[in-house]
């Protein structure tokens, strides 16, 4: 009997899956890099996080727990929701995965915005289903109607991100509500607003009055970001309590280690870390914006604490002339848009070194021609 290769073994579904590819950590990289590649907090770990961290080191003993209770406590009370409302994930990655396990078949279809976050693809590539993707317009906003177009039958799961990673665009709520009335009762939006705490425009809603309308909808937020807690993993959904009970189901135990339970309890209630990150972000993002605009370098507006910059056909070439200047940014090929690079908003000095680095590059290219 001859022996099968092991691909031949793996569930077809499979051969499609194409691993993630993140921008470096900390670990991976070279300790003098100014890290804006992968959108973290500049102004690291909430302290109340850190606090109660290092106040619970005696107890890692313990497994930490299941239910993640004080939690999702905590949560429901700062959005005014229940806390069978809520889930609790290791990253909203996770939660994606295991929404994609819920309700997932191979003969369904679901919608994703492109380009965005790569691991909406996954989960559906992970259980079969067909992806339908739908270009945001040529100013990379979403085309809402577009996306209802695209609605069969098959529909099942469609993914919006506002503000959207990689562009930094949102969606207007006033589209969404638009949106909500046209979308069939039977398909569940995920609303994926990792970044949510960094829009300040007034006609932006990071999804959750959507759940208490009772709108088949699944938010989905992230410590990681705003937060600080990058380092630890940990993601919320916020829905109905019938979504939530049916995702539990798929949901290891223990899936959310202890100190990333205490530390997002803390930190979601650090006010003051949070308004600071704020403050610090849109510092850096007018700063940007100016500086862009004297290098005759054009951007798109965002409301998330990075910038979608496009320098041309030369992005490539620019992103590795940074790394070899001590600045790691994403090269936009990640998305196949190769003229773009993703910056995450950084300090003060950060972002200042970026754009002399990228000064001295730009003028390096120029005398080159």
């Amino acid at each position: 009997m001859s022996k099968k290769n092991i691909k031949m073994l793996t569930r077809p579904a499979l051969n499609r899956l194409k691993a993630y590819t993140p921008g470096l950590s900390i670990g991976e990289m070279n300790e003098e890099l100014t890290q804006l590649s992968s959108n973290e907090n500049p102004l690291g770990v909430s302290p109340l996080a850190r606090k109660a961290m290092a106040q619970h080191l005696s107890q890692l003993n313990r497994y930490p727990d299941s239910n993640t209770t004080r939690l999702r406590e905590t949560i429901a009370k700062q959005y005014n929701l229940q806390p069978n409302q809520v889930i609790i994930g290791n990253g909203a990655d996770e939660l994606i995965t295991l929404i994609s396990e819920t309700f997932l078949n191979e003969e369904d279809e679901v919608i994703i915005p492109t380009p965005s976050f790569s691991e909406y693809d996954f989960g559906a590539n992970l259980m079969g289903a067909t992806i339908i993707h739908v270009s945001l317009t040529k100013d990379y906003q979403y085309d809402l109607d577009l996306i209802l177009h695209h609605v069969t039958t098959k529909t099942k799961i469609i993914y919006l991100c506002s503000p959207n990673n990689p562009t930094g665009t949102y969606i207007k709520k006033a589209d969404l509500d638009s949106f909500f009335q046209k979308t069939p009762q039977d398909i569940i939006v995920v609303f994926d607003g990792a970044y949510s705490q960094y829009a300040i425009a007034d006609d932006y809603t990071n999804g959750i009055e959507y759940v208490e309308m009772g709108k088949k909808i699944v938010v989905l937020q992230t410590f990681s970001k705003i937060y600080g807690l990058a380092g630890i993993r940990v993601g919320m959904g916020i829905s109905s309590s019938e979504i939530v009970a049916c995702i539990h189901k798929v949901r290891e135990p223990y899936n959310v280690n202890q100190l990333a339970q205490i530390a997002a309890e803390a930190a979601i209630r650090d006010i003051q870390h949070v308004e600071a990150s704020r403050e610090m972000n849109e510092e850096g993002r007018q700063y940007l914006y100016r500086a862009f605009e004297e290098l005759d370098v054009s951007y798109i507006k965002t409301m998330s604490n990075f910038i979608f910059v496009h320098v041309g056909t030369d992005a490539k070439r620019i992103y590795e002339k940074l790394i070899h200047k001590g600045v790691m940014v994403r090269f936009g090929g990640v998305w196949g848009l190769s003229d773009y690079l993703r910056i995450t908003i950084g300090l003060k000095s950060e972002n200042q070194l970026l754009i002399a680095a990228l000064k001295e590059i730009m003028n390096e290219i120029d005398e080159s021609i």
